[in-house]
């Protein structure tokens, strides 16, 4: 047995204490064909300092191999050494044999680095030597597929897949080409290719694209079928809520869909998204306290959240509850916030309980974002009517008859303005 197949043999073994000195002997007795593949085997098996070694000994004796400082190249950018891996890479010249596969590790290293452009003209330089070359075509397709390039890592996969090959380096193909056309909005192809991956090499994501994009194309059932093997799978993928939530309410489940979104809401009690779909649910079945609290919780955790303060002041206005409504947007005027609709729904709850004086103030306030919107000017001219204002209310049914002209009781209501 040769010194380089007895270390492999002991570190399989798990025996460790003589490999470092039949490593030295393996490099005075073996032959090169021996040493290499010890490299080879030694990096494989984790032990890349032995392997470092190993190819250095080889490079000093040939040093016109190019494919030993190409694993070198490897080595070092795996032990985050990148000056000393471009060394090596800079030394091979594009007329070595070794020049393409120096291109592949170039492309690795850049992209490590962050440097995806410079990575990604490693890899078409490559393409171009290679155009062919099954490992060319998937480092290119993969650096796509990893900085959001689907629309480009697409053709790739497709050519690597017609080509017969489904899987390199344990990465499947056929999962890939249909990750990337979901997230690419291609959810018919998406779908061939989702539905052909096997039960056992569905992760979390690729299980979530195929669940979307099953509800992209109204196959609710399957949709639910697989957010909810995903919820079961993994309880604190949180992003699966809302999709299956919406599954639900494509099929009326009302019911089901609250019940989601509140599960959601005790894996993600900080989800804003989860509490406002959770409100508008329990609004639509008839719960409106449910509706409030689930907002009033919402702000809570974001009190600056405009958007949740416009919601639950619509909330409280549709409830009639306006003196809580004043009460929470006062407090957001005294801040100085000035979003115009805040003061339309003060305006409107002012008039509700006859503060005809702060009423106009806060309609006046609004109409000049609002001058253009039918329903504003439509409760505005009824409101200036009630309190006398009746140029105001003019101007507001004008202004409202020209955009929906055919309003019969606002054209009433201009009638009746001109014979006052």
């Amino acid at each position: 047995m040769s010194y380089s197949a007895k270390i492999i043999s002991m570190i399989e073994m798990g025996k460790f204490d003589d490999v470092q000195a039949d490593f030295e002997k393996a490099l005075q007795k073996d032959n090169a064909d021996l040493i290499y593949s010890l490299a080879e085997e030694l990096y494989s098996l984790g032990f890349s300092e032995l392997a470092q070694k190993a190819y250095q000994f080889l490079l000093d004796k040939y040093p016109e191999e190019d494919q030993l400082r190409t694993a070198l190249a490897d080595i070092a950018i795996s032990e985050g050494n990148s000056d000393k891996a471009l060394d090596y890479l800079a030394a091979v010249k594009p007329d070595s044999d070794a020049y393409l596969n120096s291109l592949l590790v170039a492309a690795d290293l850049y992209q490590t680095q962050g440097l995806f452009e410079v990575s990604e003209q490693k890899l078409l330089s490559a393409l171009e030597i290679a155009p062919e070359e099954p490992i060319v075509l998937f480092a290119l397709a993969e650096l796509y597929f990893d900085i959001k390039k689907y629309h480009n890592a697409i053709p790739l996969y497709l050519t690597l897949i017609k080509s017969g090959i489904t899987e390199l380096s344990q990465v499947n193909l056929t999962q890939r080409l249909g990750f990337s056309y979901a997230v690419s909005g291609k959810f018919e192809q998406a779908l061939g290719y989702l539905k052909q991956v096997h039960e056992r090499d569905i992760d979390f994501d690729t299980r979530f694209q195929l669940a979307f994009t099953e509800l992209q194309l109204k196959q609710y059932d399957e949709a639910i079928k697989n957010f909810t093997k995903l919820k079961e799978s993994s309880t604190d993928y949180s992003t699966v809520y809302p999709y299956l939530a919406e599954a639900y309410e494509q099929q009326g489940l009302l019911q089901k869909e609250l019940e989601v979104l509140q599960e959601g809401l005790r894996v993600d009690q900080y989800n804003i998204k989860l509490y406002q779909l959770a409100s508008s649910v329990a609004l639509k079945m008839q719960q409106p306290k449910l509706a409030e609290e689930h907002l009033r919780a919402a702000l809570a955790l974001e009190p600056d959240n405009m958007t949740l303060v416009i919601q639950l002041s619509n909330l409280l206005v549709e409830l009639k509850k306006y003196q809580e409504n004043i009460e929470l947007l006062t407090d957001y005027l005294q801040n100085d916030e000035t979003d115009p609709q805040l003061y339309w729904n003060l305006g409107r709850s002012y008039a509700q309980i006859e503060d005809e004086k702060h009423a106009l103030e806060n309609y006046q306030v609004a109409a000049h974002t609002f001058s253009n919107q039918p329903e504003f000017l439509r409760e505005a001219s009824f409101f200036y009517r009630k309190i006398g204002k009746l140029k105001s209310a003019e101007k507001c049914v004008a202004a409202y008859l020209k955009l929906i002209p055919e309003d019969l009781e606002m054209l009433d209501l201009q009638d009746e303005l001109h014979d006052l």
